[in-house]
C-alpha cells in the first residue's frame, strides 16, 4: 500500500508494443492516480531505447515524455522501481515477469491468457507469502465480466450450453482465457452439462470442440476482422439464450486496466478475475 494517501502509484508496462501495451499508456497517463515510469519490451527490438510518447496519442502535444523503452525487467530497474506493473506479454513471458515483479516488491496486474495451472498456483503462493496483491485479469472490459456474470447465473437454470469464442487471427492460445474463465464460473457448482443422449461420432476430429470436465463444449474461431466476441449459448426445450459480449477496439478494457492498477495496491494476494475488484 502507498506509504502517502495522497502519492500517486508509480506503474510501469511490460510488452509495451503490443496492442494492449500501447492501450494502456492512455489510462496511465490520463488518470492522476498514476505516474508512468518505464515500460520494456522484447530484448533487441528496434523499438527498445525509443521514447514512450512514441507509442501513444495519449500526450497533449505529443511531446516527448523523456522515457524510453527498456530491453528487460531488469533493464528497467536499473532505471526505476515501479509500484506495480501491468504485464500484457504471452503467457510463459508474463509468468516469468509476474513472478519477478513479486519477488522485486512490485505488484502485477497481469492481461495474459494462458497461463498454466501449476504457474498460476506460484505465483498466488509467492504473492501470499509475500503479502502482496496481485491481478490474473482474463478481460478487463466490464461488458465481458457482467457476460461472465450472467452465464454464470443462466447457468443454474440450464443443463446444456456452449461457448464460441472469435478472436483475430494473430491471438496465439485458443481457447482465450475469456473463455476459460467463463467455463470455470459455469462450472463451480459441480454440474454436469450437456448428458449424451446419443453416441455422437466425429468424422472430423474435434469437430464438435474441445469438452471441459463438466461436459460445456468451447468453439474458437480465428478470422480476420474479429477483434475479441463471445457467444455462450444455453438451450433447453423449446428455447434458446444467447449471451454475447463484442469487444470493437481496446478502448472498452481502458477502464479495467485503472480499476485493476488501482486495486493492486491494496491487495495481499493473487486474485484472478476483474470481478473480484468490483464493488
Amino acid at each position: 500500500m502507498l506509504n502517502q494517501s495522497d502519492a500517486r502509484i508509480k506503474v510501469a508496462v511490460a510488452g509495451i508494443n503490443g496492442r494492449m501495451g500501447r492501450a494502456s499508456l492512455t489510462p496511465i497517463l490520463k488518470d492522476g492516480a498514476f505516474e508512468l515510469v518505464g515500460a520494456f519490451g522484447r530484448t533487441g527490438a528496434p523499438y527498445v531505447g525509443c521514447d514512450l510518447s512514441e507509442f501513444t496519442d495519449a500526450t497533449e502535444d505529443r511531446s516527448q515524455l523523456g522515457i524510453p523503452v527498456c530491453s528487460s525487467f531488469d533493464h528497467l530497474l536499473e532505471f526505476t522501481h515501479p509500484d506495480a506493473i501491468i504485464v500484457l506479454m504471452v503467457a510463459d513471458a508474463s509468468f516469468a515477469c509476474a513472478k519477478q515483479a513479486l519477488e522485486n516488491g512490485i505488484r502485477p496486474v497481469i492481461g495474459a491468457s494462458g497461463l498454466s495451472k501449476d504457474q498460476i498456483a506460484e505465483l498466488s503462493v509467492l504473492a501470499s507469502e509475500r503479502q502482496m496483491g496481485a491481478l490474473l485479469v482474463p478481460n478487463f472490459s466490464i461488458g465481458a465480466v457482467l457476460m461472465m456474470e450472467f452465464a454464470k447465473q443462466a447457468s443454474k437454470y440450464y443443463g446444456n450450453a456452449e461457448i464460441v469464442e472469435m478472436h483475430h487471427t494473430k491471438k496465439l492460445d485458443a481457447p482465450s482465457g475469456t473463455a476459460v474463465h467463463t467455463v470455470n464460473k459455469m462450472a463451480s457448482g459441480g454440474k454436469k452439462f450437456n448428458v449424451k443422449e446419443v453416441t455422437e461420432h466425429e468424422s472430423m476430429p474435434h469437430v464438435r470442440g474441445a469438452e471441459h470436465s463438466s461436459g460445456i463444449r468451447v468453439h474458437s474461431l480465428r478470422l480476420p476482422g474479429l477483434i475479441s466476441h463471445q457467444d455462450v449459448i444455453f438451450g433447453s426445450d423449446g428455447e434458446l439464450l444467447t449471451i454475447r459480449h463484442d469487444s470493437f477496439n481496446t478502448n472498452c478494457f481502458l477502464r479495467g486496466i485503472a480499476l485493476s492498477l488501482k486495486a493492486v495496491m491494496h491487495l495481499t494476494e493473487l486474485k484472478i478475475g476483474l470481478e473480484t475488484i468490483l464493488e
